[in-house]
C-alpha cells in the first residue's frame, strides 16, 4: 500500500472501460479515514460500484456525507446513498477529499440480469441517509453475527433506515445475483472489496486486481459540480433508467 501501483490508468480511460459492477475503492489520510480503516482492519475506507446503462455516461453508486454533487437518480442534492457521474465523483474524492482511488473490474458475463439488479438497488437505496458514527460501529459489529435463516427466503428486501458505502455495494451485488443473501449487509466493510480479502462471487464471476487511477491536475481547490454542465445530458438519466427497468420487467 505504501508505494505506487505499477498498474495505472488515466481517469478518462478508466471511465471508458467501466461497466456495471466494477468496484472502486479509496484510501485517504484524514482522521475519519484512519478511524474507519482501524475499526475495520482494512486498507481502504470507501467503496463504490459502477453503473453503466446503455449509452449513458458511466456512474458511481455509493454513500457519502457530502451533497455537493448532483444525484442523477433524483435530480437533487442529497446526503447518503447517491448516484453520481463517475468522473466527477472520482475527481471529488481525489481532489477535494485527498484520496487515492483504485478500480477493480468485474470479470464475467454481465448482462441484462445484472444491469436490472443494479437499477433495482439504486431505486431501493438512493436517498437512504448515512448512519451516525455510533450506529455505523454497531452495524459493523452486529454484521459479524450470523443472519437469521429466514433472511434468504425473504430476499433481504426490507427497507433500510440508514446505509453506508460497503453495505450499499453489497446489497447491489445481492440484487445482481453476485453475492449470497445469507450474510447481514453489515458484515461488509470497504476492505471486503479489496483483493486481499478474497471475496467470493457467484460462479462465473470474479473481481480483478486493483488498478490505480491517475487523476488530471486539479483546476482549482474543488472539482466543478456536474450540475453546472449543459442541461439535458443529465435530465434523461433517471427517466432512461426507469424505462429500461420497465422494459425488462417480465
Amino acid at each position: 500500500m505504501a508505494g505506487r501501483s505499477s498498474n495505472v490508468l488515466s481517469l478518462d480511460r478508466a471511465c471508458e472501460l467501466a461497466r456495471t459492477g466494477d468496484i472502486w475503492v479509496f484510501r485517504g489520510h484524514s482522521g475519519a479515514d484512519r478511524a474507519i480503516r482501524g475499526l475495520t482492519n482494512a486498507p481502504v475506507n470507501h467503496v463504490g460500484m459502477a453503473v453503466v446503462v446503455d449509452d449513458l455516461p458511466p456512474m458511481l453508486f455509493h454513500a457519502e456525507l457530502g451533497r455537493s454533487l448532483l444525484d442523477l437518480w433524483t435530480g437533487t442534492h442529497q446526503r447518503g446513498v447517491q448516484l453520481h457521474d463517475m468522473r466527477d465523483a472520482v475527481l471529488q474524492w481525489g481532489h477535494r477529499y485527498g484520496q487515492r482511488g483504485w478500480m477493480r473490474q468485474l470479470e464475467g458475463p454481465v448482462g441484462a440480469e445484472q444491469e436490472d439488479g443494479a437499477l433495482r438497488a439504486v431505486a431501493r437505496l438512493d436517498g437512504t441517509p448515512f448512519p451516525s458514527t455510533a450506529r455505523l460501529t454497531g452495524r459493523w459489529l452486529w454484521g459479524r453475527t450470523p443472519a437469521p435463516p429466514w433472511r434468504e427466503a425473504q430476499g433481504g428486501g426490507a427497507a433500510l433506515e440508514t446505509a453506508y458505502c460497503a453495505e450499499v455495494v453489497a446489497l447491489a451485488y445481492e440484487e445482481m445475483g453476485l453475492l449470497p443473501r445469507h450474510r447481514r449487509a453489515g458484515w461488509y466493510d470497504p476492505g471486503r472489496f479489496w483483493s486481499g480479502d478474497d471475496l467470493r462471487l457467484a460462479p462465473g464471476f470474479r473481481l480483478g486486481g486493483e488498478i490505480e487511477v491517475a487523476l488530471p491536475p486539479a483546476p482549482g481547490t474543488a472539482p466543478v459540480p456536474i450540475d453546472v454542465a449543459p442541461p439535458g445530458r443529465w435530465e434523461r438519466i433517471g427517466h432512461a433508467a426507469r424505462r429500461l427497468t420497465r422494459r425488462r420487467r417480465p
